[in-house]
This record gives structure tokens, sequence and C-alpha cells, in this order.
């Protein structure tokens, strides 16, 4: 029965490897539709938060995979 020990850790190491793959689509998914929201706000409502157009094209041009809070 030691073989199938040996399967069972490959399969839970392959499970492992397939969640942090799909977490991290789902997070450059995510930074790529917070980008293009924060591209498409009013320069009114990016003064209310705090952010000039200028941040903002300089966020909104970086690769989707760059992903600012490590996640």
């Amino acid at each position: 029965m030691k073989g199938q020990k040996g399967y069972v850790e490959v399969e839970k190491h392959s499970v492992h490897i397939v969640s942090e793959l799909l977490h991290k689509i789902t997070r450059w998914y995510e930074l790529h539709r917070e980008r293009a929201l924060l591209a498409s706000m009013s320069d009114e409502a990016l003064k209310d938060i705090g952010i000039s157009r200028a941040d903002v094209e300089h966020e909104t041009v970086r690769p989707f995979w760059d992903d600012p809070m490590h996640k």
C-alpha cells in the first residue's frame, strides 16, 4: 500500500498547485477590473479620494500581473 500513499501525496500537491494558480488568475482579473474602474472615475471623484489623474495613469499602465499587494 506504499504506492497509494505516494499517489495521494502527489494528488494533494497537484490540487494545491491548481488552487494557487486559480487564486493568482482571479487576483489578476480583480486587479484589471479595479484599474479599469479607477480609470473610469471622474476627476471630481478622484479628488474626493485624494488621487490625481496622473496617479491613475501611472496605475493603469501597469501590467495585470504587477500586484502591489503581492497577494
